[in-house]
């Protein structure tokens, strides 16, 4: 008895040949929102405005974020030292994981990925994905939120902005804030089982 072989053709969907592993069919819709918010929130700066935006940005970086550390550090007692050990302990794990995911992803920014959006600052490193200034700034607000809580009211609303600088300034999309965000608590509420 002889065996007979069947041949079966499949119809392949087509791959991008170009793009992150971001680009996935199912998550086309929110990819196109999040183009076009990064598009409309970067077309709407006037120069005025701009200037903020950037002032607010440069005050994401690390040099004032060391600075506040160290501030709390001389000025908060002794909480005022473990809140900035621990701020500085978790911000290094954060370096760590932002590094990774951020080469992993390998998402071009909006400004370089999109024609009608323009880069108002020199951004640090090449990809978007995640965001690390607000990764960072969520990190930190946690922290120490969790020593000094009437800090809320200016670290929030700071911590915000400057996730907002980052979509406006044209060099990142919101879903990168949200992922640097969303890092950025995990990583602070993981700090505090060796804290």
């Amino acid at each position: 008895m002889r065996a007979r072989t069947v041949t079966v053709y499949m119809q392949m969907r087509r791959l991008p040949t170009e793009g992150t592993v971001l680009h996935w069919h199912r998550f086309e819709r929110v990819l196109e929102w999040d183009r076009a918010c990064a598009v409309l929130l970067n077309r709407s700066l006037s120069p005025a405005y701009e200037r903020l935006w950037v002032a607010l940005d440069r005050m994401g970086d690390f040099g004032p974020w060391c600075a506040f550390i160290l501030a709390l550090a001389l000025l908060g007692g002794r909480d005022g030292v473990r809140c900035a050990l621990h701020m500085l302990g978790a911000g290094a794990s954060a370096v760590c994981l932002y590094k990774f995911v951020k080469n992993y992803a390998g998402r071009p920014r909006p400004c370089v990925h999109i024609e009608h959006v323009r880069r108002c600052v020199e951004p640090a490193d090449e990809f978007s994905f995640p965001s690390g200034h607000t990764l960072h700034a969520v990190v930190f607000t946690v922290v120490a939120l969790a020593y000094f809580p009437m800090l809320a009211y200016a670290l929030v609303p700071f911590t915000v902005m400057v996730a907002i600088s980052r979509v406006a300034l044209g060099l990142h999309y919101p879903s990168d804030v949200f992922a640097g965000a969303a890092i950025g608590a995990g990583i602070a509420l993981l700090s505090f089982l060796v804290f």
